[in-house]
């Protein structure tokens, strides 16, 4: 006697203005929607360049981190495919994130609950030491050159 089994796949489409369509199965669906913020809440605003510009915050202002342990951990969670291997970020893609990024509180926060197209990160996803080393690459970035100092822009 032969026995057959009968597989069901169940798949959402959803079409989000601007986006175009994202097709999700049902288990992604019931993950976004049980990691989800109930409230949506404005970006965090960017730091205005300090007196310190180009030194490296002081260590209380984040948990200490490798930034190549950082590199490595932002190209493998994906974060390059919308902010670039440098995080210098595109006007069609994502924000530029380094060299001088935000707090790592704000950063955090809004890993774990992004507005706008970016997914939630949570910490079952990136755990916050893998959070500090990213933060800690993010800092480590160096200055672009001033635009004064390339001889083909002047």
């Amino acid at each position: 006697m032969k026995r057959f089994a009968l597989l069901t796949l169940v798949v959402i489409v959803t079409v989000t203005p601007g986006t175009g369509a994202v097709a999700q199965s049902r288990s992604q669906v019931q993950a976004n929607a049980a990691s989800a913020p109930q409230e949506q809440t404005a970006p965090p605003p960017a730091q205005p360049p300090s007196a310190t510009e180009g030194q490296t915050p002081p260590a209380a202002a984040a948990p200490a981190g490798n930034p190549e342990t950082g590199r490595k951990l932002f190209a493998s969670n994906g974060c390059y495919q919308c902010h670039g291997y440098e995080a210098q970020g595109s006007t069609a893609t994502g924000p530029r994130l380094g060299p001088r990024p935000i707090s790592f509180a704000a950063f955090s926060r809004y890993v774990r609950q992004p507005t706008g197209q970016m997914p939630p990160y949570t910490s079952r996803i990136v755990p916050d030491t893998d959070l500090a080393h990213i933060h800690a690459f993010l800092r480590a970035l160096p200055e672009p050159p001033a635009a004064q100092s390339i001889p083909l822009l002047k």
